[in-house]
């Protein structure tokens, strides 16, 4: 007998069926055994009545502990009376395939890290898995509108000999001979996709950073969205690209699973409104300085980037006068930003960069990259960058580069705000931070 899907019982009334899963609850009653079954689809009632004299199937049903894995079979009727889908299972048989021992060491109100410890018995849970979903959602509607336009995918190498943006933040690994560093991007050759006449490409992949930080929106280890477009005028173009593109992945979205994700985690999910707003970053200082924002970390000082509360009140003040929860700022000063994005020709103090902001959060960071090799090797050498580190990219830009740029940012805070989740750390499949390696 082939294996149905709990989804699947409303095709199956007045059949006998298998199911296989896992024990979600017991009610074990005088007269009647109920047993909840969860797959990866749903939850089915399974009933048994009782005999004056126990049987066999009924003492294996008392025996059950929940999280036992279980493969059962039995009649699909209609019950209106029952909650889950108006349908329950009249068992014939069960056996256990792996028995949960009596005592679990979590419940979904277990603190995080507790979670962690033991993740794949919190995966199982519904809503977890719904975070996966999504995911996959995302990347699938991701992909699919790159290869419409065009797009190639791209796998960059993860041990690099020398630093990948900057000298902060490598983690050192020993290879063979010499010393190697685990990528903290793919920025260095996505950009040499650019001088090898790819066009537009994208990576979606690992990178590590050796950030000590513990708040609710790093890791070390973590999946990277990565796109460079080729013949471009200016970081607009990049900007345009990409809030298309988000327009697309949150209306695919949306519309296979936005029920769900209200319904589960109260958010709503649905299509933007395009273009977003867009800001320069000394703008955008002097609106949070007249809504009276004051900022830690010199977040309202020119030279210095948004603090994570100056991000907050921009978001804030943004959506009240747009009604856009996105807003892209602009025009960072070459003193937070890396030797590689290219300056504005009349204003060489500013960079054709961006953050694109979601609900408070920098979800992205992108630019017009410098493709002259001459004004790079002077920039790299202005930022006092070691330039024989970084010769092997300065390389790239010495036979004709075509004018490009991108962006990236991590997958894990895409999901975090959609879903509307406290950390990264609820939608990785396996967080790494800095005092975590296991599970």
């Amino acid at each position: 007998m082939a294996r149905v899907a709990v989804a699947d019982l409303k095709s199956h009334l007045e059949e006998t069926v298998e199911l296989r899963g896992w024990v979600h609850a017991v009610r074990d009653q005088k007269r009647m055994q109920f047993v909840v079954l969860r797959d990866e689809t749903g939850l089915a009632q399974l009933i048994l009545g009782k005999q004056e004299q126990p049987s066999e199937l009924n003492e294996t049903i008392s025996a059950l502990t929940p999280e036992s894995a279980v493969t059962v079979a039995g009649l699909v009727v209609a019950d209106e009376r029952v909650k889950l889908g108006g349908l329950e299972v009249q068992l014939a048989s069960l056996s256990v395939d792996s028995p949960a021992e009596p005592e679990l060491p979590i419940t979904p109100d277990s603190a995080l890290d507790k979670r962690i410890d033991w993740r794949y018995l919190d995966l199982r849970r519904p809503d977890r898995r719904l975070i996966f979903e999504v995911q996959s959602t995302v990347e699938h509607a991701m992909r699919e509108h790159w290869r419409e336009q065009g797009f190639i995918e791209i796998h960059t190498p993860k041990l690099m000999g020398s630093a990948s943006e900057s000298g902060a933040e490598l983690f050192k690994v020993d290879y063979f001979e010499r010393t190697a560093y685990l990528a903290q991007s793919p920025q260095f050759y996505k950009q040499m996709a650019m001088a090898g006449g790819f066009g537009k490409v994208f990576e979606i992949g690992p990178v590590f950073r050796a950030n000590p930080s513990f708040t609710s929106r790093h890791d070390t280890e973590f999946t990277s969205v990565d796109v460079e477009i080729s013949w471009i005028d200016s970081h607009e173009d990049v900007m345009a690209f990409e809030e298309r593109w988000l327009a697309h992945v949150l209306t695919v979205v949306a519309e296979r699973h936005g029920e769900q994700i209200s319904s589960t985690f109260g958010v709503e999910v649905g299509a933007p409104k395009l273009p977003f707003p867009r800001i320069t970053l000394a703008a955008a200082k002097d609106l949070l300085e007249a809504g009276g924002h004051e900022a830690g970390g010199g977040g309202l000082d020119p030279d210095h980037d948004l603090d994570p509360p100056s991000e907050r009140a921009l978001s804030a003040i943004v959506a009240e006068q747009t009604g856009s929860e996105f807003v892209f700022v602009c025009d960072y000063p070459t003193s937070v930003r890396p030797f590689y994005h290219m300056r504005h020709p009349d204003q060489p103090t500013l960079t054709r960069s961006f953050d694109l902001l979601w609900r408070g959060i920098e979800l992205t960071t992108g630019a017009q990259r410098e493709h002259r090799y001459e004004q790079l090797l002077a920039q790299a050498r202005a930022k006092n960058v070691e330039v024989d580190q970084v010769q092997y990219y300065l390389d790239f830009f010495r036979y004709g580069a075509p004018p490009h740029g991108g962006f990236g940012f991590g997958l894990t805070r895409l999901l975090m705000q959609m879903l509307g989740q406290d950390t990264v750390r609820e939608v990785t499949f396996l967080y790494r931070g800095p005092n975590r390696l296991e599970p």
